[in-house]
């Protein structure tokens, strides 16, 4: 799916408002069992996130949207890491709710 491939593609980039321009205003991302709801907080949220690299296996329908099981390495404990990062998204192709899970 060419939205979450772009997703990853923007992720690891240093000029990250095109990567936050893909969320809509009031988007619901949770990431090690904490939410952030609306842009604000994916933005403090994004700058906890270390330098990492993505490495998609495979994209999958799962009820309301779409899994994207993902390969995630950079300078952390147990890296590399498998992670299904689950979207959702609106009809004008925003990112409505992103789920990362280990």
């Amino acid at each position: 799916m060419e939205l979450i491939h772009r997703y990853f593609e923007l992720a690891p980039r240093s000029d990250r408002e095109a990567y936050f321009a893909q969320f809509a205003e009031d988007a619901l991302v949770e990431d090690e069992g904490h939410e952030r709801k609306g842009i604000d907080a994916i933005r403090a949220w994004r700058g906890e996130v270390p330098p990492v690299t993505y490495t998609v296996q495979t994209i999958e329908p799962n009820g309301a949207g779409h899994d994207a099981h993902v390969d995630v390495s950079g300078d952390f404990p147990g890296s590399p890491v498998r992670l299904a990062f689950h979207f959702e998204f609106t009809a004008d192709g925003h990112i409505a709710v992103l789920t990362i899970r280990s």
